[in-house]
């Protein structure tokens, strides 16, 4: 009985102190961004709180290590990064260009928001194309940019204008 009441009492102690070492940074920060205002110094504490503890449940374990890499010492900016990652990579897996979607993971392999940033670029710049009608332009464009159709259309918009 006597050890299981000292392990007891060690993750108590262990738990305690890091319960206390957290408050600490998250006092840190606010006091470092408003180090003349109690009140803006609360309101940070608060929202750095809010994010420690919503980032400590998240369930995603490649989108909060991309969060935590983004904002390693912001907590509040951990979970927007997280929230947005976590909606952009729910946007690309159900867009339908593969083509479209493929260059956008080339460009950006782990960051789902900047994906999504450029899939929709890339998208509207190939309805653009698609559209144009100076075949030789057109053609231009294509041959110095086969793959990129932002570019396609900045070629083609200097080439006609």
């Amino acid at each position: 009985m006597k050890p299981i009441l000292a392990l007891i009492i060690a993750i108590l102690f262990c738990s305690s102190a890091f319960a206390q070492n957290i408050d600490e940074k998250l006092w840190s920060i606010a006091k470092s961004q408003y180090p003349n205002d109690a009140s803006m110094q609360q309101y940070v504490y608060d929202q750095q709180k809010k994010g420690y503890n919503y980032m400590a449940r998240v369930t995603d374990a490649e989108l909060k290590l991309f969060a935590e890499n983004q904002y390693p010492d912001d907590y509040s900016m951990q979970n927007y990064v997280y929230d947005k990652q976590k909606i952009d990579k729910a946007y690309m897996k159900i867009v339908v260009d593969m083509e479209l979607k493929r260059f956008a993971i080339k460009q950006y392999s782990d960051d789902y928001s900047m994906q999504k940033y450029v899939y929709d670029q890339q998208s509207i710049a190939k309805d653009y194309m698609q559209r144009a009608t100076n075949i030789s332009a057109k053609q231009k464009a294509r041959k110095e940019y086969p793959d990129d159709y932002n570019m396609q259309k900045y070629i083609y918009d200097n080439a006609v204008n």
